[in-house]
């Protein structure tokens, strides 16, 4: 069965941006426990800034992998425009994820294509 390399793409990168700011989430966490109590609340209201962005990448990252494993239209789709909406929610790390919202649309159109051939294929095969 063939896959959407778009796609596959995609969710790599945006496998790997969700662990970068994960990681990066969890260590500022870490290193505010031993500053001073200004600082620990400065970097709480940060991460809670951050929060949504990054449970929307996650969730993105997630629609994406099910859209290529599964050849999902919908799916690709959904994580297309959850991306989208990561980079609205935090407008500074758009740049981050541009290249997975180009690539989720660019695999969600090939999908099409790709669905149609894997039919023609099992069709070809059962008759």
């Amino acid at each position: 069965m063939k896959r959407s390399t778009a796609l596959l793409v995609s969710w790599i990168l945006g496998l790997v941006y969700a662990i970068y700011i994960l990681q990066y989430c969890f260590s500022s966490a870490a290193s505010a426990t031993t500053q001073s109590a200004a600082t620990a609340i400065g970097v709480g209201f940060g991460i809670a800034l951050l929060l949504p962005h990054v449970l929307i990448v996650v969730l993105a990252v997630f629609f994406n992998i099910l859209g290529w494993a599964i050849n999902l239209r919908w799916a690709a789709l959904t994580g297309g425009i959850l991306y989208c909406v990561s980079a609205l929610a935090m407008i500074i790390y758009t740049p981050f994820v541009l290249l997975q919202i180009i690539l989720s649309f660019i695999g969600f159109v090939k999908l099409k294509n790709i669905n149609e051939n894997n039919v023609q294929v099992v069709n070809t095969v059962n008759h």
